[in-house]
């Protein structure tokens, strides 16, 4: 997956990303903010998330190219979970 990334480029961030934020929403459904933009936004920041967090743990070593796409899917589905603790707060 990682070399599709590095191949690819930006088009494989957005179709990876919004891949993994349709399956975040769908694991978790709910009323969620925004439509295709930011369910591709939230793919790509969950990968982000994930591949930080990875490396944080050691899961993912310095030259590894970072989360895959079931890490990017955790990654936002921990967003889509933060998103919801703030949201019903106000």
């Amino acid at each position: 997956m990682s070399d599709l990334l590095a191949n690819h480029g930006w088009l494989a961030w957005i179709v990876i990303g919004g891949l993994a934020g349709l399956i975040a929403k769908a694991i978790m459904p709910g009323r969620d903010p925004g439509g295709c933009i930011v369910t591709i936004l939230l793919g790509i920041a969950g990968a982000v998330l994930a591949g930080f967090l990875g490396k944080m743990l050691n899961i993912y070593q310095e030259g590894d190219q970072g989360a895959g796409f079931i890490a990017a899917i955790v990654g936002a589905l921990i967003i889509l979970f933060v998103y919801r603790l703030v949201a019903s707060r106000r």
